[in-house]
């Protein structure tokens, strides 16, 4: 990605979905996608209500959040779009 190019909303969601493909907690997440914590708030209530993104109690106070499968194919589907548009980080518009 070039210098001071803002990432699209759905290479946002492509980044949590890749973060949080096996689980990972709202901080690794947040850190993995390169987010504040008003973005990671936002997009992961999105996710969420969407049934992208399962949110897992692992005990007090340790909460997961694993991509669902829905989550899974939505990840494909935007990599076979950006591949069909043969669009890499350089070539982005």
């Amino acid at each position: 990605m070039k210098v001071n190019q803002r990432r699209s909303n759905i290479e946002i969601i492509a980044d949590m979905l890749k973060v949080g493909e096996n689980g990972a907690g709202k901080t690794r997440i947040m850190y993995g996608a390169n987010l504040s914590y008003s973005q990671i708030q936002k997009y992961l209530g999105f996710l969420m209500s969407e049934g992208f993104i399962d949110k897992m109690e692992m005990g007090n106070p340790s909460v997961t959040y694993k991509v669902t499968d829905s989550g899974l194919k939505l990840l494909d589907t935007i990599n076979s779009i950006i591949k069909m548009l043969n669009l890499d980080d350089d070539d982005r518009f």
